[in-house]
């Protein structure tokens, strides 16, 4: 459910296509996210045999200490890119292969309106917690309207919420990304 929502019905992930806060992120940033499906090998078998491989590794080099595991994985890494020759690739190393490829970058939407649409349910002490300008940001709404599931639309630097059920207006906000709490406009 981090990665995707897709998939769900009810609650946080509403399944309608609204996305949760990592797609939202990725679509701003102009990313197509493609995501394997579930119990299917021909999307998921090189990322299974991946973990097969990571597991026997650690397998065969146990850790004492959460220092050392980190060590055991930075070695497995550095090996897996860096040294060991994949056949798929002409005996070369995934970082030379990777090296040989143009990178993708993200680039942001053309036009600087775009409005973002998040589905959400207050929580128990008045607040929702929304992702802007790469900070998590928590909105305080009023303990009056805990629970109440609510559709928050942002624009630039301003949020406005909304009820779900009816459209009523409940809060304005002006976002100010250098404080975590924002308070309603007055």
């Amino acid at each position: 459910m981090v990665y995707t929502t897709r998939l769900a019905r009810g609650g946080r992930g509403r399944g309608d296509g609204t996305g949760n806060g990592f797609e939202t992120l990725l679509a701003e940033l102009g990313i197509t996210q493609k995501n394997g499906k579930p119990f299917k090998p021909t999307t998921q078998g090189k990322i299974e045999r991946f973990w097969q491989t990571l597991k026997k590794y650690l397998h065969a080099h146990p850790a004492a200490s959460l220092t050392q595991l980190q060590t055991t994985l930075d070695t497995f890494r550095d090996y897996y890119n860096n040294t060991r020759p994949h056949r798929g690739i002409g005996r070369r190393t995934p970082a030379f292969a990777y090296q040989l490829i143009p990178k993708a970058t993200p680039t942001r939407p053309a036009d600087p309106n775009i409005w973002r649409v998040r589905y959400d349910t207050i929580d128990n002490d008045g607040k929702i917690t929304l992702r802007h300008s790469g900070r998590l940001l928590h909105l305080g709404i009023g303990g009056a309207h805990a629970r109440t599931e609510i559709i928050c639309l942002v624009h630039n630097n301003n949020a406005t919420v909304i009820t779900h059920s009816t459209g009523e207006l409940i809060a304005e906000f002006t976002l100010d990304p250098t404080h975590n709490y924002q308070r309603k406009n007055d």
